[in-house]
């Protein structure tokens, strides 16, 4: 009996805590579970592997289970797996409302969704928000949308208490929402009306909602929805998760070339646009009507309320887009109100990702950007550790970076899962390529890393 006692303790030891969001418990990427591989392949280390539909949504893992989500077809599907054998256990067609479009690189089910132990919740920009339990009976549904997102909608729903919050940022409209986890009913709603197209996932810490959004980062208390705090000066579209680590917060945010410091553009006053531009007279100019190149490339996300025009609002706010800075921020917690000018830390402005999200683990800040510049930083300071492309190559990345047992693991969209030695000197340990379009993040459970492509689910364990 001792022996079993002591066997079930020490499978729950290496289980570790549930990845039971997007980027895992608190949304930061580490997963402390027990030995995880440094060689991978089809016969080093390969669990399972378990074809499914195709979707963005990155793998979550929660007793044992594994919830994702996907499209097929028209169909809108939650699938849960046996983690431990890569077993469908159920899958779902979720009611769907309407069918959206998206942008190319984006997907109808992007959304990761969010565990509790006893109901899963995920989101979709053509249902809104589901709830599940985990034999895969439908608890509740609340219809949200439609939404006017020019990319379409990216950000995951978060557990907060007995909420579950959401960040919905998009042209024009933009909230964010907290949720009653037992029925669905919304709890409280504010609008952020500077917010734009982005798709950051919040961070929950301490009772408190942390949604970078363009601009500036807003600071929510979870149960009421009300203002604690905000920081401004951030990029003008933020889509990556922010990273806490020793009483500082951690915000990345990309936009364009252009917003990158030295390289902005001045965007003319909207009266002497008009004058010169507008040809027929409407107040308004028409993507025929734009004054340059830069202006016609970027009119889709000019034109915040799609009509095929910009009016005076439109182009203030464009003008703000411009002028803002693609950068890394550290932000000391706390405070009230506007902290912009005393709580900054320090600013990193060199090869920033659109999409991943930082990695703070074992007190060093990896940054590894959409083409496969990796940046080690002391995040005490900010000083710059090491800053070359992880293979030696150019290669997409969209999926975010995890760590586990010494690890770092990167898998880029090309599909090469390529493992770093945790510190800033950046030394390879192996790459393997798995010839499959990779976008999601991977998840750490149970010994175990969960990899998602296109085409399967693939988990690895040391053998």
């Amino acid at each position: 009996m001792k022996n079993a006692i002591t066997f079930i303790l020490l499978c729950t030891t290496l289980a570790g805590a549930d990845w039971d969001r997007f980027r895992g418990p608190d949304g930061g990427g580490v997963g402390e579970t027990g030995k995880l591989p440094s060689l991978f392949g089809e016969k080093q280390n390969l669990r399972w592997r378990t074809v499914l539909p195709a979707g963005h949504s990155s793998p979550i893992v929660s007793k044992g289970r594994v919830f994702l989500t996907a499209v097929d077809g028209d169909d809108l599907l939650v699938i849960c797996m046996d983690a431990a054998s890569g077993k469908v256990l159920w899958r779902k067609v979720a009611p769907r409302d309407r069918k959206s479009s998206v942008d190319k690189r984006n997907s109808p089910a992007s959304p990761s969704a969010a565990a509790d132990g006893q109901a899963i919740y995920v989101f979709f920009q053509d249902a809104g928000l589901i709830s599940y339990d985990y034999q895969g009976k439908l608890l509740w549904r609340t219809p949200l949308g439609p939404f006017q997102n020019v990319y379409g909608m990216g950000a995951s729903p978060v557990i907060a208490g007995e909420l579950v919050v959401l960040v919905c940022d998009q042209s024009s409209g933009s909230f964010a929402a907290g949720f009653e986890r037992a029925t669905g009913k919304q709890r409280w709603r504010v609008n952020r009306k500077e917010a734009l197209s982005g798709h950051a996932t919040p961070l929950v810490h301490e009772g408190l909602i942390y949604a970078p959004g363009s601009f500036s980062m807003e600071v929510y208390q979870a149960a009421t929805g009300e203002l604690a705090w905000r920081v401004g000066g951030l990029a003008s579209e933020m889509k990556s998760v922010p990273v806490i680590w020793n009483g500082h917060i951690f915000i990345s945010g990309y936009n364009t070339p252009e917003n990158d410091p030295g390289r902005q553009v001045k965007v003319q006053d909207f009266e002497e646009m008009i004058a010169k531009a507008d040809k027929n007279g409407d107040g308004k100019i028409s993507i025929a009507e734009s004054p340059d190149e830069m202006t016609k490339k970027y009119f889709p996300y000019i034109d915040l309320n799609g009509d095929g025009l910009m009016d005076a609002a439109e182009w203030k706010m464009y003008a703000a887009t411009m002028a803002a800075e693609n950068g890394l921020t550290s932000v000391k917690l706390g405070g009230h109100g506007d902290v912009t000018g005393t709580h900054v830390a320090w600013k990193f402005h060199k090869a920033i990702p659109q999409l991943p999200s930082t990695l703070i683990y074992r007190d060093v800040l990896y940054m590894i950007n959409d083409s496969g510049v990796l940046s080690t930083i002391n995040p005490r300071t900010g000083e710059l550790y090491k800053q070359a492309r992880l293979r030696g190559v150019s290669e997409s990345f969209y999926s975010s970076p995890v760590a586990s047992d010494g690890k770092v693991f990167f898998l880029s969209r090309p599909g090469v899962l390529t493992v770093v030695e945790a510190g800033r000197e950046q030394k390879v340990l192996s790459s393997h390529e798995l010839n499959e379009e990779a976008v999601a993040t991977p998840a750490v459970w149970g010994g175990r890393l969960y990899l998602r492509t296109n085409l399967a689910l693939y988990c690895y364990g040391v053998r």
